[in-house]
Order: structure tokens, then sequence, then C-alpha cells
């Protein structure tokens, strides 16, 4: 059996529109984790995209960065995945999971799954083309009628994937209903090569759970990290530490998201940003009391200086002050 060759087993599931540098900043901010990119289209950064080329550069970051390819072309895939190498990435990952209709229209993400033959050769192209690690993320199947992950996971190990991730629910789910990490464990006992295993980890101790049920090397947090950035850090800290963790306070939240919004502002500039912030203001105050009106105050607002005078106007006189995350 091979071992994962990361400092740690806990990753940070990449998420399109999320997962940029201001978030994976917050995120390595609260200690060690697997930092994973947003979705980089092969066929816009081969084309040298501004924004998508920016997406890929991880350059100058204070920490490994997997970076997440998506598409369905071979030679592109050849292509990117050697312009995301010279852009910094430590490790390349293929995806072929996204449930997206957009994406699965491209023949990309988890359509892959049903497209064996050229799931492989994508698979061979980007491990010939680059010496990083090459894994593949995918999912249960397509649909209840066609579970195909354990193929699908011996194929990844014969292309040369170094290891691969398996979220425990098909394409038709999307995200709903429960992961299904029986699967998971089959695949685990299916292949040699490590296996991280994603779906319904909301917790550190969940997160134990899952490990001992599936038998992984590794899992992966998405979802519930969003609003709780110190997430990944409490997991890789209770696995490997049994370190319980301190309450998430009102304060630390406050600044979090001040700190966040900050980040924002110097990577996307004010416009954007603040557009962008009303969506993190939601998910940090996420079962908090008295949330509801605050966010319903701030999704009106047109300009930072009554963006932050709300912001501490919530959290410096309302009743969440040294209050527990419930979804801790």
């Amino acid at each position: 059996m091979q071992i994962l060759d990361f400092d740690s087993r806990v990753f940070l599931a990449p998420m399109a529109g999320i997962t940029d540098l201001p978030l994976r900043k917050i995120v390595a901010s609260f200690g060690k984790g697997n930092i994973v990119s947003e979705m980089v289209a092969i066929n816009a950064i081969s084309r040298r995209n501004p924004k998508t080329y920016r997406i890929a550069d991880v350059r100058g970051e204070a920490y490994k960065v997997v970076v997440q390819l998506v598409g369905s072309d071979p030679q592109i895939f050849s292509e990117a995945a050697k312009l995301a190498a010279e852009l910094g990435a430590y490790s390349l990952d293929i995806n072929m999971g996204c449930p997206v209709k957009k994406i699965v229209a491209n023949n990309s993400g988890s359509y892959l799954m049903k497209d064996m033959v050229l799931a492989e050769k994508i698979i061979k192209t980007v491990v010939k083309a680059t010496p990083l690690k090459v894994s593949v993320k995918f999912r249960k199947g397509w649909d209840s009628a066609h579970i195909n992950a354990v193929e699908f996971a011996k194929m990844c190990e014969d292309a040369g994937a170094s290891y691969i991730t398996i979220h425990g629910r098909t394409r038709a789910e999307f995200y709903s209903g429960k992961a299904d990490w029986d699967t998971i464990a089959e695949v685990k006992n299916a292949v040699k090569i490590p296996v991280v295993g994603n779906g319904d980890i909301t917790s550190p101790q969940i997160a134990k759970d899952m490990l001992k049920y599936t038998g992984v090397d590794g899992i992966m947090i998405g979802r519930a990290a969003l609003g709780n950035p110190w997430l990944i850090a409490q997991t890789h800290n209770y696995l490997e530490q049994g370190q319980c963790f301190p309450l998430i306070t009102g304060e630390l939240v406050k600044q979090t998201l001040l700190t966040h919004i900050k980040e924002l502002v110097d990577y996307y500039g004010d416009k954007i940003a603040l557009g962008l912030s009303r969506k993190y203001v939601c998910w940090y105050c996420k079962n908090m009391r008295d949330a509801r009106k605050f966010r319903e105050n701030y999704v009106r607002i047109d300009n930072f200086a009554d963006a932050y005078a709300e912001i501490n106007n919530y959290f410096d006189n309302c009743s969440c002050e040294q209050s527990q995350r419930d979804d801790i």
C-alpha cells in the first residue's frame, strides 16, 4: 500500500467561486490542512485567459496548493497541466465528479464516469505531461443504475494516478441525501493507492468516524467549511493529536469575517468584493442568534462603510457575543 504523501490527512475541497486566494489564505491561517484551488478550465488557461490564468497562479502562496483542472480534451489537458505546474501547483487534481449541467454538457466533470476510455486517456496524458502528483476526484457513479466507483478507481490507479478522492454520491444526487460511505470503503479496499473520502463530513468527530468506517487515508471537507474556515485545522489537530478545540466565539467569527472581506477587497477590488461578501456574511453567521435580520440588512448595503458598521453592530451589540457556533 502506498501512503498519502501530504503534511495532513485533511483536505479543503475544491469549490468553484469559493476556494479562491482569499479563502485559501484564511483557511491556512488557522493551521495545517491541504488546500485545493477552484476548478481551472483547461480550455481557458490554455488560451491564457487572464481571469483563469489568475485563478491558476498559486506562486507566492505560503502553503502548498493542489490545483484542480476540468475539461475533456487530453491534449489541452497536457498543455494545462504544464502551465499549472509553471504557475506553482504542488499537485494536480483532475475533476471527474462535478455534477453541474454546464460542465457535464461539455463532456467534463462527472460525465467522464460514463466514458472511461476518455477518462483513462486524460489521466495518462496528464501523468505523462508533468512530474507532479496527479489525483482524480470522482463520484459514486452517474446514477443509482450506474454505480461504477470501484471499477473507475481501479482504472485511475492503472492509468497512473497517485491518489484518488471519491464523493459518496452519484451525479444524479448532486448534494442531496446521505453520502454512501460503504461505497467509499469498497473503493479503498479495491486499490493500493491512497484514497480520500468526501461527503457529509461536518465536524472533526465525523471525520474520525469516516476514517474508522471506511479505512480511507484522508478526508475532504467541502460545504461544512463555508463560514467555518477554522474547521480544516481543527480537524487536522483532532485527528493527529486528539486535541479538543476551543469554543468558537462571536468575536472570532467577527474578526475572521472582517479579515476575509479585507482579503476579498485586496484581490478583487471594492465593487466585486462587496457583492461577494454578501454570501460570506450569510455563511459566517449561520445558526447564530438573530442572524436573519442581520443578513437582510447586509444584502441591501451598497458601500463598505455601512457594511463594516453593520457587521460591528451585529456582533458587538446583539446576543451572539461569546456564543458557540451550533454547526461546529
